[in-house]
């Protein structure tokens, strides 16, 4: 649904009013409007078929290079060679377009790509460690038991997003929210990872910095004055679509030329006499995968081994866990903003992140180095392509999962140097957060309250999570040190995130500061009635199911998980909490037989508290399923 804004509003000055020597008698006022003027496709609303899959494949490119970052930066502290490199990569785009899939049909059902989120990297960090200090055969030994470590605590702490999720807890909270709250979230969404945009482009400032001053060049209106202006004297019939299709697919253009540009250095011997760091960044064979990725390669469950089950290991994940969480919420409402939805309710949030914590158990079964989070990058190409359509992330996941069966195709793509992705995301991070400001329109701007709110967690959600990014580069960990690696690693994993930061500091400044006499200020009359699930007629429009997931399930059944997750938490609750004390108690004998241990572990230890995990939580699906199945048939 397209919804048609009210035009701007001449409206005369106040009396009395001075006017500034050279101002007009009137002046324009841009009343708050629910969607984007400017967007051509909205959330429902699809462009032409071709049009569509190069869109996917834009989102495809965009995706991979967060997916590359974080695959280059883990595997080689695993020990892993560049073939494993390559494996790992293809395992994160299987996930990633399983994962957006579901996300895109039964979460939230916004075009949100999902992807491996940063915020596993400390949590990923130390598990690394502990396995460093271990004696192997070799390294790729050393390799597989880490891997296998790192799916035991996925495994695990996904129960933290799925119970947080489908128990409500996170809709019950996210009602504590307003756009007081969501302009800093959404703000710092994009701003929490700068390091991931010009730094990583002076790494190679001759690819990097020719990228970025193409695309905002490309994107500009003046680069279509002067395409216009050529065309014009030698194709008189080229169209003003045209000028738009340039617009739309501008990326694409621009990494063809710069990566082709990269080509050419490499082969003139522009970077024979530089170090091996800069060959790394800048040359367009160094990154091995094509060579070593394999033709075709399905990623399956266990492709790494029996899970590794350590306490430690999961109380870090679980910290990682929440963060993203945290991330993902923000993303969302961003996403809701640049697909011309109306902003999620507390069911959608919930079910969402519900979701989220399947995908990282899945996750943890096929074997990926981190959970998943909504891609940030991805949100930002709505904007910058002006379309906001559903059906076109939905179609990038074909991308996803057909590069990451047919290795060698996909590491073509992912050969790209990274300071062109990186350059990317200097506008597409910038994007998301001025989507965040946007939001400022629907509560009281002039109101010193709420610019006090958004100043201070927009500060903090900065200031400290550099301050832990800063000890942890200088001091080799993180500020929080104490003799339970376990607690450090939640406590650092949150502090250094942004979105994690300005969330709690906004909600409680947000709900504690003069909160009865600022109701109309934070925009609450216009926010409440899209918190609830009735609450606003283009809720059911854009969140509900559809109409063929609705057919594949019996009524009885979404009666019946209704009643049992979502109307009632408490059934919930119940069901699990002599899981959750029979988890405690096994983490707790797990963290003390860990100091008892040696640091060459045998491997029959692991495969023991393997049996014990699987016996936890298989057994217990009976507990669960029988009552279900009773009541559908």
């Amino acid at each position: 649904m397209v919804e048609t804004n009210p035009p701007s509003i001449a409206s005369a000055p106040p009396a009395g009013a001075v006017h500034p020597p050279g101002a007009t008698a009137t002046r324009v006022v841009h009343p708050p409007t629910e969607q984007l003027n400017q967007l051509q496709f909205c959330i429902h609303s699809n462009p032409s078929l071709l049009e569509t899959v190069l869109l996917a494949f834009q989102h495809y490119i965009v995706v991979l290079g967060t997916i590359v970052m974080i695959s280059s930066i883990v595997v080689p502290q695993m020990g892993g060679s560049h073939g494993d490199k390559a494996r790992v990569i293809q395992t994160f785009l299987f996930m990633s377009g399983i994962n957006t899939l579901l996300q895109t049909f039964i979460g939230t059902r916004l075009p949100t790509v999902m992807r491996a989120s940063f915020a596993y990297l400390i949590p990923v960090t130390s598990i690394i460690k502990d396995f460093s200090f271990r004696t192997f055969e070799d390294e790729r030994q050393r390799f597989v038991h880490t891997m296998r470590a790192i799916q035991g605590a996925l495994i695990v702490s996904s129960f933290v997003n799925i119970i947080i999720g489908y128990s409500k807890a996170w809709g019950n909270f996210s009602k504590f929210f307003s756009p007081i709250v969501i302009v800093p979230t959404v703000c710092l969404v994009g701003l929490g990872l700068f390091e991931q945009g010009f730094p990583q482009v002076a790494k190679c400032v001759e690819i990097g910095l020719p990228m970025l001053i193409l695309l905002v060049f490309a994107q500009q209106k003046l680069a279509n004055c002067i395409l216009s202006t050529f065309l014009q004297q030698y194709m008189k019939h080229v169209s003003e679509r045209s000028f738009f299709l340039f617009e739309r697919f501008a990326l694409l253009a621009c990494i063809a030329i710069i990566w082709a540009f990269a080509a050419i250095l490499t082969v003139g011997g522009a970077y024979n006499n530089v170090s091996e760091k800069t060959k790394q960044h800048c040359r367009t064979d160094r990154s091995y995968l094509l060579s070593s990725a394999p033709w075709i390669k399905i990623p399956y469950p266990f492709q790494w081994g029996a899970p590794i089950f350590v306490a430690s290991h999961v109380f870090g994940m679980m910290g990682a866990a929440l963060v993203a969480l945290f991330e993902s919420t923000g993303a969302h409402y961003g996403t809701s903003r640049l697909a011309g939805a109306t902003p999620p309710p507390a069911h959608v949030l919930s079910r969402s992140i519900g979701l989220q914590g399947i995908g990282m158990l899945i996750e943890g079964i096929f074997g990926a180095v981190a959970g998943s989070t909504a891609s940030v990058e991805n949100i930002g190409l709505l904007g910058m392509t002006r379309v906001g359509s559903r059906r076109v992330v939905q179609i990038s996941t074909g991308f996803m999962i057909f590069f990451s069966i047919f290795g060698k195709f996909g590491a073509l793509f992912a050969s790209i140097p990274l300071p062109i992705f990186a350059a990317i995301y200097c506008i597409l991070f910038g994007l998301v957060a001025s989507t965040g400001v946007s939001f400022f329109q629907f509560a009281n701007n002039n109101s010193l309250r709420n610019i006090y709110v958004i100043g201070v967690s927009l500060f903090l959600g900065i200031s400290i999570p550099q301050y832990f990014r800063e000890f942890t580069a200088s001091a080799g960990h993180g500020p929080a040190q104490t003799n339970a690696g376990w607690f450090n690693d939640i406590l650092n994993t949150i502090f250094s995130s942004a979105p994690t930061i300005s969330i709690l500091v906004g909600t409680f400044l947000d709900n504690t500061l003069d909160v009865i006499n600022s109701t109309a200020d934070r925009g609450l009359s216009w926010w409440i009635p899209f918190q609830n699930r009735k609450g606003d007629v283009r809720t059911e429009e854009f969140y509900s199911y559809p109409i063929r997931v609705r057919a594949l399930l019996p009524s009885s059944c979404l009666n019946v998980i209704n009643s049992m997750i979502l109307d009632t938490p408490e059934a919930f609750f119940n069901l699990y909490t002599t899981q959750a004390c029979i988890l405690l108690s096994f983490l707790f004998v797990g963290a003390r037989n860990e100091k008892k241990k040696k640091k060459t572990d045998k491997e029959n230890d692991f495969t023991d508290q393997s049996e014990i995990m699987h016996f936890l939580f298989f057994s217990d699906l009976d507990l669960y399923f029988l009552p279900l199945s009773s009541s559908i048939f």
